[in-house]
């Protein structure tokens, strides 16, 4: 019975998210706000045909585990450190101006202060899939435009980074101290091991054996997954030992054939995720957190391109490359969709909060997208003109 649920559930899911991405695309939408529609509508608060949605939910987990080991494959140390240099001071006060606004709103509505805190956080990102998307190859590969959003991006993934860890010791009272005593203790443990590891066993290992492209492609699985549990045992996330699992890679000759090969395997967990999310999204509560969300959307819409373009500018960026970069980057992120999913497992915000997160991050990853694809060169924009592959 519980094979035949999961089969039928798996055939509700990615047949309902082919026909609904065909619309997004028709439609000029990003797709995971397709997949997080199809939750609503199909889970236990849309028309119930999948209700258990804890094991979707479990299994959907692996999908954020390979996305982390993904990120920590592109975070190659010498472009970080250029980038460093060039975009930290924007990243960091961008940062910290949209905590302020997401703490505001959330105190003004009543939210506790942690709660108003993890809000403010979640504003803090802006989407690396959207971002990344929207991006022509030429843009992205050869164009200042597409290194400055990359490398803001690429620092916003560290900070997040840190954020998860937080809330990952986010216990209470004198439990918090020795979480976090551990974590320090744990962390560079496992950095320095896992360098270790990949230097003296891992890569000559792939080396030897790299006319199987199968056997690489089991060695990267199990060394993600093996560096997400030993993380995960000694009182990390699961996530932070993925992360780590990629960084160590990063500077082998093979870290972007990984990362190819297990695109595919990362978006079909991906689409789990994103269903998972929608599926725990209740409609009931849409009455009492949609004047928050839509508040919150509007500010991020407004003073991202805002506050990009000075903070750009400052550092003698062109007028017209400030207000790019920062309408391109005018929306939240899908790390806040995560960060609200942990500090809700964490219990450190309620279902209400979590819920303005999420509905705030559907209406500006929507928005944001009709914002680009009409008034900058893209992929998919309507115009001749603007489309850029």
């Amino acid at each position: 019975m519980l094979q035949q649920s999961l089969v039928f559930s798996f055939f509700l899911i990615f047949t309902g998210a082919a026909v609904l991405a065909s619309v997004a695309l028709y439609t000029r939408q990003p797709l995971l706000v397709a997949y997080i529609v199809l939750g609503a509508v199909l889970g236990p608060y849309g028309y119930s045909l999948i209700q258990d949605t804890a094991l979707l939910s479990d299994i959907s987990h692996v999908g954020i585990i390979f996305l982390l080991f993904l990120l920590g494959l592109d975070m190659q140390p010498s472009h970080l450190v250029h980038m460093l240099k060039k975009a930290t001071l924007v990243a960091i006060f961008s940062a910290i101006i949209f905590m302020a606004i997401g703490y505001i709103v959330g105190i003004s509505f009543g939210y506790t202060r942690t709660e108003a805190i993890i809000i403010g956080v979640a504003l803090m990102f802006s989407s690396t899939i959207i971002g990344i998307k929207l991006l022509p190859t030429t843009v992205l590969h050869h164009k200042h435009t597409g290194e400055l959003v990359v490398g803001l991006l690429l620092l916003q993934d560290v900070i997040a980074i840190l954020v998860l860890l937080f809330l990952n010791s986010g216990d209470n009272g004198a439990d918090q101290i020795t979480t976090f005593l551990k974590t320090v203790v744990a962390l560079p443990l496992i950095i320095g091991g896992s360098l270790i590891f990949v230097r003296y066993i891992l890569l000559p290992l792939i080396q030897k054996f790299d006319r199987f492209h199968e056997y690489i492609f089991l060695v990267a699985i199990g060394w993600c997954l093996g560096l997400a549990e030993l993380a995960h045992v000694v009182g990390l996330s699961a996530e932070i030992g993925a992360f780590i699992a990629g960084v160590s890679l990063a500077t082998s000759p093979i870290a972007q054939y990984i990362a190819t090969s297990l695109k595919p395997l990362r978006d079909f967990f991906l689409i789990l995720f994103f269903f998972s999310i929608g599926a725990s999204f209740n409609l009931a509560l849409l009455g009492q957190i949609i004047v928050p969300a839509i508040i919150l959307a509007v500010l991020v819409l407004v003073l991202k391109p805002i506050v990009f373009r000075f903070l750009l500018q400052s550092i003698s960026e062109s007028n017209s490359l400030a207000w790019e970069v920062g309408f391109r980057l005018g929306q939240i992120s899908e790390f806040s969709l995560l960060i609200a999913y942990m500090a809700t497992g964490a219990a450190m915000i309620g279902e209400e909060a979590s819920h303005v997160i999420q509905a705030t991050a559907i209406l500006t990853f929507l928005l944001s997208t009709y914002v680009v694809i009409f008034n900058y060169p893209n992929p998919i924009a309507v115009s001749d003109k603007l489309r850029r592959d």
